[in-house]
């Protein structure tokens, strides 16, 4: 993928001297963190997007086709799955529709509850998923963007971030997975707010 030719200058810093200019010194800092964030989000998907393209799949698609290939039996039910991808129900039933169409999944009764509804993957999905997890490994999660350190420590500032918006608890699983990501001399719990 060709990156874009850069800006003479950062739009952000711009914009944050245009919040100072207006009278709004205080939230200035939050703008550009909000903005950067925001910014950043949209860099990383272009990458993503790119890495998916061959395969005609969204990054939502592949979430959650992903996710039921990682289930024990390829199926979940549609509200399990909406929980673990942190997204709507009615967003996981338009991600089915089209995953459905396409041939990668399948509805399917459950089979203890006539209420619900299992989302079962195909062959052709679990081939579709393992060749774009091969294409973004590669192309995007290989070389994130940011030396490895730095990695580390936005990983651990997104997760405290997260940690405090309700994101997640803090629970000896994930505590073992952040400590993982630690800064030398912080201990888990103090940087997820135990």
């Amino acid at each position: 993928m060709s990156r874009p030719r850069p800006l003479s200058h950062d739009p952000i810093a711009e914009a944050y001297r245009q919040w100072v200019a207006h009278g709004w010194e205080s939230v200035a800092d939050g703008m550009a963190l909000v903005t950067s964030l925001v910014r950043a989000q949209q860099i990383v998907m272009a990458r993503v997007d790119e890495a998916l393209k061959p395969s005609g799949l969204t990054f939502s698609r592949y979430e959650l086709l992903q996710l039921l290939s990682f289930s024990r039996t390829g199926a979940l039910p549609m509200a399990k799955a909406s929980a673990r991808l942190q997204v709507h129900p009615t967003s996981v039933t338009n991600t089915v529709d089209r995953l459905e169409a396409a041939g990668l999944v399948v509805r399917v009764p459950h089979p203890s509850d006539r209420r619900a509804t299992l989302i079962e993957i195909t062959d052709a999905g679990r081939k579709s998923v393992a060749e774009a997890t091969a294409a973004l490994n590669a192309e995007v999660f290989a070389e994130p963007g940011l030396p490895a350190e730095q990695g580390r420590d936005l990983l651990r500032l997104l997760a405290q971030f997260r940690h405090d918006a309700g994101d997640f608890e803090v629970d000896p699983e994930n505590l073992a997975f952040h400590a993982t990501w630690q800064s030398s001399g912080e201990s888990s719990t103090d940087s997820l707010g135990s």
